[in-house]
């Protein structure tokens, strides 16, 4: 057996759910800050393979709702059933280890750590060896190192990162890191991806980049992705289907021809009164 046979690449596992096939449900999910509704009553479901759009205003609740799904947030009614097992409350170290990865709004990188070693630190949750064997780095830890640091060049390659391989991340402008935490996030090999605003503060030639790079996370790799976004050309051309917020509430699902012509979801991006 070789170094590098522990490794495992870094790619959605097999679930055993196929491609179209329900992998998250959301039923029913409510959400209060004191008197305040941040969430009302939301269904929706996440199909294996799929790009899912949360859309809707500043303030609707889409980024409660990702924090939801993975944890960071315990909602007071509702459900989420995700690889056939139905929970409420979860800790987001849970969520990672059943399968969900996160990007944020605001890159949460750690500024003074190389491109490498941050996206290395994704791959933590899948290490093996206890922390003796670490702190050795000899041996079958040495041995399962290597392995995964293999898995990370690939990443890098992948997302042609190679140049800032060594570059602490803080060094590096606001587009380069969301695609550091983009690896990051791809280095925990999730079942499901959630992208809040991965193209938010980006340059058109960014926001090109980054699209082309979550149709290949989603096409080549079978990642399955839940993503916001406020660019309403890039979830048209991205999104299988779209979930619109507003004020914590659904007001639309369906393809993105449909919810784009829907007169509510106009309403709500046109600021019309409620």
């Amino acid at each position: 057996m070789n170094a590098h046979s522990d490794a495992v690449a870094a790619v959605a596992p097999d679930d055993g759910i196929a491609p179209g096939e329900l992998l998250m449900d959301v039923r029913n999910v409510s959400l209060r800050f004191g008197g305040v509704k941040a969430i009302t009553d939301i269904s929706f479901d996440v199909r294996k393979g799929e790009i899912r759009a949360i859309i809707g205003p500043n303030g609707a609740g889409k980024t409660s709702m990702l924090n939801v799904i993975n944890g960071f947030y315990t909602p007071q009614e509702g459900t989420i059933t995700f690889r056939g097992k139905q929970r409420r409350a979860m800790k987001p170290h849970h969520a990672v280890r059943q399968g969900i990865a996160r990007t944020f709004q605001n890159v949460a990188l750690f500024k003074g750590m190389s491109t490498l070693d941050n996206i290395m630190a994704g791959r933590s949750v899948l290490m093996k060896r206890n922390l003796f064997w670490q702190m050795l780095w000899h041996g079958p830890a040495l041995q399962e190192e290597i392995a995964h640091r293999r898995v990370v060049e690939e990443i890098i390659d992948f997302l042609e990162i190679q140049h800032i391989r060594r570059t602490p991340v803080g060094k590096l402008p606001y587009g380069l890191q969301k695609r550091v935490e983009l690896g990051r996030a791809l280095a925990m090999e999730p079942s499901l991806l959630l992208l809040d605003e991965p193209m938010a503060g980006m340059n058109l030639e960014e926001k090109e980049d980054m699209s082309r790079f979550i149709i290949e996370v989603n096409r080549q790799r079978g990642t399955t992705i839940a993503l916001i976004e406020h660019d309403m050309g890039v979830v048209m051309d991205l999104s299988d289907r779209v979930v619109v917020l507003d004020y914590g509430k659904k007001i639309a699902d369906g393809p993105p021809e449909a919810v784009k012509s829907n007169q509510q979801v106009i309403d709500a991006y046109l600021g019309v009164a409620h």
